[in-house]
This record gives structure tokens, C-alpha cells and sequence, in this order.
């Protein structure tokens, strides 16, 4: 169980977007607390350190997330809930679905 300071999040990847980490679609992950907020700027971060096997510039482009990449939080659109300063709050379901193909 979760310390008390931890912040309990599922990620899920689809679309494509699992073939970048271990082709795993959900993952339930405990972000520890420390002084800052966690925001999906930071998850972002987090992702790449922590998560991400593989090319990187397919996922992440800066400091954001790559055109193409649709991020839902709760099922609602981030651009909603202001993007990579969206607050995370315990037990968000953050998604993150590839929209891009190849032909």
C-alpha cells in the first residue's frame, strides 16, 4: 500500500503508443511525493527516466508530449484542464493514445 504522501495514478497507452513501453497498455504507478506538485510536465519527465524503453523522440518532443499523442485525464481532453500544468490528482486515470499510423 501506498505511503500516505504517495500519489497513486493508472497510465494507460494505446494506439500504438504501449509498443514504447514493453507493449504493456496499463500501468499502475505511485509517484512519491516531494516539495513540488505533480503536474503532467513532471509526469512527462517521470515517464521518460523511468518508463520509456525505447526512442524516446517518439513519445516526448521538448517538453511535451509529441503532435499526434491525444492525453485524456479522467476521459476528458487535457487541453481542457490546462495541458502540462494539469494538477494530478490520486487515482487519475491519465491516457495516452497515439493517433499517428504508418501506411
Amino acid at each position: 500500500m501506498a505511503a500516505p504522501s504517495d500519489v497513486c495514478v493508472t497510465l494507460e497507452f494505446s494506439g500504438g503508443a504501449e509498443l514504447l513501453f514493453d507493449k504493456i497498455k496499463n500501468h499502475e504507478v505511485k509517484l512519491k511525493k516531494v516539495d513540488d506538485k505533480w503536474t503532467i510536465k513532471r509526469l512527462l519527465v517521470w515517464i521518460k527516466d523511468n518508463m520509456l524503453k525505447e526512442r524516446p523522440e517518439l513519445f516526448i518532443q521538448g517538453d511535451s508530449i509529441r503532435p499526434g499523442i491525444l492525453v485524456l485525464v479522467n476521459d476528458a481532453d487535457w487541453e481542457l484542464l490546462g495541458e502540462l500544468n494539469y494538477e494530478i490528482q490520486e487515482n487519475d486515470k491519465i491516457t495516452f493514445i497515439s493517433t499517428l499510423h504508418g501506411g
